[in-house]
């Protein structure tokens, strides 16, 4: 019945998780369905892949972030 309302009206994406200041992991709060923005801002379907690059990402902005605050 979920997947009916999201076929009917689309999804309802929530932020699930803040990657970086541009990127966020998106899921849907009816079907469950995740998503991410890509390089063009665009939303795509949340792979592994993804998931792997977003978490290597997540982890570079916040090492690059903890330096800078150290240094001021």
């Amino acid at each position: 019945m979920k997947k009916v309302f999201c076929n009917l009206f689309g999804h309802h994406f929530s932020i699930s998780k803040k990657v970086t200041q541009h990127i966020k992991e998106y899921k849907c709060i009816h079907c469950g369905k995740q998503v991410t923005t890509d390089v063009n801002g665009n939303l795509s379907t949340l792979t592994s892949e993804l998931k792997d690059i977003n978490a290597t990402l997540e982890d570079i902005y916040q090492r690059r972030h903890r330096a800078e605050q150290q240094v001021a």
